[in-house]
């Protein structure tokens, strides 16, 4: 948990959860290379090492944060613990799912035991998405020292939260399996990952992104790596300030990361609303494009902005 002093720990559970990711991740590579098997057009353990990269950095990010906690420490310890275990759920069930029984695990409704499967995930998501919710609100009663890093937490947790969120519109049912329902047929698969063409079509190396439609992992990726890309932000001006003195100001520090903040959300934003378009990300339409360049324009203005420190007060009189 914590220690009896003033010294941040490392949240126990979480950075068990991450050492798990970190061995898991090995064995994932070392699958990609010693196992041919394929599951809808990847390599089998494609989906396993990336699941064990996002969760086991998530997770290193969660405990670090929960030690920066000054109230409400022992509740943000319940909570982490709620996500380890949630997550941890959750990643027992994709190896199994994936590599034991070689079957998809979202989405799944094929057999009693793909449903089980697939609602049992669902309440491991659930709870972490809950837990990191309830960290983020939590994170609103914080008085941390560095005001340009409480910012870059509290920001980023939120979008973090939504990012996660964001998944829920995956498990909705597409035009087709309405179609089905429609015609008194029950879908093998309820929701799906692209939007406009199957799962499983053309995608971005590595990451597998539908590069001929919309695809909802892109936003739901991004929004949840919020909680790291703004403290690092943060971090960065932090480190800038060394060589630029206008960055030592806290009030500039803090008015940059909330630029960058709104500057994500818009970016958040644009990645859902091109994905549930059926809009492939390599090939945005017009309005996609002018929308980006307004979110840019956006935050070069707010950083501008954010650069004039305002003079003392003996100086305006």
């Amino acid at each position: 948990m914590v220690d009896k002093g003033s010294r941040a720990v490392l949240h126990r559970p979480l950075m068990i959860l991450a050492a798990a990711m970190a061995v898991l991740g090995v064995i994932a590579l070392g699958g990609l290379v010693f196992d041919d098997r394929s599951l809808v057009n990847a390599p089998i353990w494609l989906k396993p090492l990336k699941f064990t990269i996002s969760v086991g950095l998530y997770a290193v990010t969660l405990a670090w944060l929960l030690g920066q906690l000054t109230r409400g420490r022992r509740f943000g310890w319940w909570l982490g613990t709620v996500f380890a275990a949630g997550l941890g759920l959750d990643m027992a069930l994709l190896f199994w799912q994936n590599i034991g029984r070689g079957r998809t695990l979202h989405f799944n409704q094929e057999t009693p035991a793909d449903q089980w499967i697939n609602n049992m995930v669902a309440n491991g998501a659930f709870a972490g998405w809950g837990a990191t919710a309830a960290i983020a609100i939590l994170l609103l009663f914080q008085r941390l020292p560095d005001r340009v890093m409480n910012s870059a937490l509290r920001a980023g947790a939120a979008l973090s939260v939504v990012g996660i969120g964001i998944a829920m519109l995956m498990f909705t049912p597409n035009e087709q399996q309405m179609a089905q329902y429609r015609a008194g047929e029950k879908p093998s698969i309820v929701g799906a990952h692209a939007v406009g063409v199957p799962d499983g079509g053309p995608g971005l190396p590595l990451v597998g992104w539908s590069t001929v439609g919309g695809d909802m992992r892109i936003p739901h990726f991004v929004g949840i790596h919020a909680i790291q890309v703004l403290p690092l932000v943060a971090c960065g001006l932090l480190v800038l300030a060394r060589r630029y003195p206008v960055l030592e100001s806290e009030f500039v520090g803090r008015n940059l990361v909330r630029t960058a903040s709104v500057g994500f959300a818009g970016l958040l934003a644009l990645l859902t609303w091109q994905a549930q378009r059926g809009q492939s990300i390599v090939h945005p339409d017009f309005w996609t494009l002018i929308t980006g360049a307004g979110i840019i324009a956006a935050v070069a203005a707010g950083s501008m902005l954010s650069l004039r420190v305002p003079r003392p007060m003996h100086q305006l009189t």
